[in-house]
């Protein structure tokens, strides 16, 4: 039987190559993903070592496809979403930046994703929702991330940051929440952030090691939510009440605040007030009796006096009120005359 010669042989293999390649590129050209973003997903893939939580991203298909990310209709990624696995002991991937049309990024609850969160991130301009909570990182908070400049939603809670908090962070022009809570972070609230531009922000700090006094600033009226507790706050915060102000939850409690809440003007709008654990005095003032409904605690502070008839505030559970000086009425005891 005659072989094959070398020459034809040759020219066989090369000839499958090419189809091979040929249907390759086909292939490749129908897929929705762009081929520079499908590039850096399995860069970021190996970086986090391959985890099982990435199975779906196979190589040559199509990575809008894929679980953890989203395309928009040109093919370009737009959302990373990775949580819910505590087997991926990794840092955040510097490649994550080299995603230029990512709007949204998410790492959370990944309790071995550990390191610094890395300056890569700064390059992802078009970024509006930045969630990474609910992990190991540590270091600082950074200062670049003022340098997203779209940003409207920042979660960094849950985590082990230190250090302060960068007064630049005000400056986001869009942002409309900051949660920075649960973390080891030190020094005092930035007096810049009576400044945000927003008309309905949330700020969450609690559960850190704030100390000092709470900038007068914060007084701007354009809080919907704050919560500072848990921390080494002392002096006056009765500023973050009154009755030009939005303000529906304010957590203030276990703290070091001393002020006058009998003084204090409530605002129509406030729906939680937990001001328990710190060195308030004065009495309950009226206006708590005027709100459609409150959840109030107030225990373990220096007040005295009757607490308001009307509201709910009769029907709070007793505790709501415990270990002051003097309060006195339902669901306390009654008032000695």
């Amino acid at each position: 039987m005659k072989q094959p010669s070398k020459a034809s042989s040759i020219f066989f293999f090369v000839s499958l190559l090419i189809s091979l390649l040929t249907f390759t590129a086909a292939a490749t050209a129908k897929f929705k993903c762009n081929s520079h973003d499908y590039k850096v997903l399995m860069k970021i893939k190996r970086e986090l070592g391959d985890p099982y939580h990435l199975a779906s991203w196979i190589p040559n298909t199509d990575c809008c496809n894929w679980y953890v990310v989203d395309c928009d209709d040109n093919g370009r990624i737009v959302q990373f979403h990775l949580f819910q696995d505590n087997n991926i002991s990794a840092q955040i991937p510097p490649s994550i930046g080299d995603l230029p049309y990512l709007q949204q990024l998410t790492f959370r609850h990944l309790s071995e994703l550990h390191g610094e969160i890395p300056p890569a991130i700064s390059k992802l301009k078009n970024v509006r929702f930045l969630r990474l909570s609910w992990t190991n990182l540590s270091g600082p908070v950074p200062d670049f991330l003022s340098q997203l400049k779209n940003l409207d939603f920042l979660d960094l809670s849950f985590n082990n940051l230190t250090g302060s908090i960068p007064p630049s962070l005000a400056y986001l022009p869009k942002l409309t929440t900051l949660d920075l809570g649960r973390n080891k972070l030190t020094g005092q609230i930035p007096d810049s952030f009576g400044e945000f531009a927003a008309s309905d922000f949330y700020l969450r700090l609690s559960h850190n090691r704030l100390s000092g006094t709470i900038p007068r600033s914060l007084g701007n009226p354009n809080f919907t939510l704050v919560e500072l507790g848990r921390n080494l706050l002392e002096g006056d915060a009765s500023f973050l009440l009154g009755r030009n102000k939005s303000i529906q939850t304010l957590d203030l409690s276990r703290n070091l605040l001393q002020f006058d809440l009998n003084a204090v003007e409530i605002p129509p709008t406030l729906e939680v007030l937990y001001i328990d654990h710190n060195k308030i005095y004065g009495g309950l003032p009226a206006g708590l009796a005027q709100l459609d409904h409150i959840y109030l605690n107030v225990s373990y502070n220096r007040l005295c006096g009757p607490i308001p008839v009307g509201s709910n505030l009769q029907s709070l559970d007793a505790t709501a009120y415990f270990h002051n000086r003097c309060l006195c009425g339902s669901p306390l005891p009654p008032c000695r005359r």
